[in-house]
C-alpha cells in the first residue's frame, strides 16, 4: 500500500510544508524553558490552532508538536516516562485537523534530536538512541501520523539511529539535518556527505533535506549542494524566516512574507520538492509562499549569485564542499531553534 506522502509526491511537482512550531507557540503564550509537548494535553485547542493555521495558509503537510517528545529531553521536566503518550496526543490532534481539512493533508510526526552526544566522544549509545526514537515513533504511529519526520539533526550517528527505529515500527519517514556551521552540520557533515549517508541507509527516507540553520540564503546553498549530487530522491527545504534578532526581550526574525515568497520559488527552482519554513515562519509567510509557488512559473536552477541577490549574502565563504559563493558575506548573528 502506498503511503500518503509518496502518493501526493507522485502527482505533484511540489508540496508546501508548514512553518515554525516554537515561534507560533511562543506567540500563543508558551514560556521560555517550558516543554511545548505538555500543551498537547493542557492546551489542545492551541495545538489544533497551530495545525489549522498552517492548513488554512496552504500547507499540504504539517509537523506535529512532538519535537522534544523523547525521554532525554522530557527528563529535564521529570516526564521521561511520558514520551510515547505525549507523542500520541500530538498526532491525534493532527489527525483530527487533517481529516477536517476538506482536502488531502499529510500529518508528519516530528521527531527532534535527543540533545545528547553519540559516537566515541559521547555518552549516548546507539542502542539507547534507537530505543528512544522508537518510543516516540510508536506514539506518533498510534496517534495516526502518516509519516515520521526527524529534523534538526547534526550527527550522522543520530540520523542512523532514527532510521533504524523507524524501520522497527514499520513507518515511512523523512529526515532533515541542520547546516549551520559554515555550511556544515554542527558535527561537520557537508551537503554531499549527507546525500551519501541517506543513500547508504538500509531503509532510506522518502525525502531528505535541510531545516533551520542560519537563514534562507544559506539553506538555499545547501539545497543546491544536494541537487548537485544528482540525487533523484525528493529534497526538502525548510528555511528560517530571515535572521533572528533579540528585541524587547523576544527573538524576532527579519524575513518578510515577500522574502519568503522569493525563497520558496528559488527552492523549487533549485530542485526542492517539499518546501516550508522553520523558525520565525508565521501563517502570513506561508500564504505568501503558497501564492508565489502557484503564480510564478518554474525557472532555471538559480546560481549562488542569484540567491544572494534575492535573499541576502551568505554567512560564510564556503558551504564546506570546496565551492565558494563569490557572493557577499553576511555578518553571523546568534539564533535559536524553534
Amino acid at each position: 500500500m502506498t503511503d500518503a506522502l509518496t502518493e501526493m509526491l507522485s502527482t505533484r511537482d511540489w508540496l508546501m510544508a508548514d512553518g515554525a512550531t516554537g515561534t507560533n507557540l511562543f506567540n500563543m503564550g508558551l514560556s521560555s524553558g517550558d516543554a511545548p509537548e505538555f500543551w498537547n494535553e493542557d492546551h489542545p485547542d492551541r495545538i489544533r490552532k497551530l495545525y489549522r493555521d498552517a492548513v488554512e495558509a496552504g500547507s499540504d503537510l504539517f509537523l506535529t508538536n512532538s519535537f522534544g517528545a523523547n525521554a532525554s529531553r522530557l527528563k529535564l521536566h521529570d516526564a521521561a516516562h511520558r514520551a510515547r503518550e505525549l507523542s500520541r496526543l500530538a498526532a491525534e490532534l493532527g489527525r483530527e485537523v487533517a481529516d477536517a481539512a476538506g482536502r488531502k493533508v499529510v500529518v508528519a510526526g516530528s521527531v527532534g534530536p535527543t540533545g545528547e552526544i553519540m559516537g566515541a566522544v559521547g555518552t549516548l549509545s546507539h542502542e539507547a538512541a534507537v530505543e528512544m526514537f522508537e518510543e516516540t515513533a510508536t506514539g506518533l504511529k498510534e496517534g495516526g501520523a502518516d509519516v515520521l519526520w526527524v529534523e534538526t539533526i547534526s550527527a550522522p550517528e543520530e540520523f542512523r539511529a532514527a532510521a533504524e527505529a523507524f524501520a522497527n515500527v514499520g513507518m515511512p519517514w523523512c529526515g532533515t539535518m541542520s547546516f549551520d556551521t559554515a555550511g556544515r552540520t554542527m558535527m561537520g557533515l557537508t551537503s554531499e556527505a549527507f546525500v551519501n549517508l541517506v543513500e547508504a541507509l538500509p531503509n532510506p527516507p522518502i525525502a531528505f533535506g535541510a531545516n533551520c540553520g542560519v537563514g534562507a540564503s544559506d539553506l538555499m546553498r545547501t539545497v543546491l549542494g544536494f541537487a548537485a549530487t544528482g540525487t533523484e530522491r525528493p529534497i526538502i527545504a525548510k528555511g528560517n524566516a530571515g535572521i533572528p534578532r533579540y528585541e524587547d526581550g523576544h527573538i524576532h526574525y527579519n524575513g518578510t512574507p515577500e522574502l519568503m515568497g522569493e525563497y520558496a520559488v528559488l527552492a523549487r527552482d533549485a530542485g526542492a520538492r517539499i518546501i516550508g519554513g522553520c523558525c520565525g515562519t508565521m501563517p502570513e509567510h506561508l500564504r505568501a509562499m503558497r501564492h508565489a509557488l502557484e503564480t510564478r512559473p518554474k525557472g532555471p536552477r538559480p546560481t549562488l549569485e542569484t540567491v544572494a541577490e534575492a535573499l541576502g549574502g551568505f554567512s560564510s565563504e564556503s558551504d564546506g564542499t570546496g565551492d565558494t559563493s563569490g557572493a557577499p558575506k553576511r555578518e553571523r548573528r546568534g539564533r535559536r531553534r524553534g
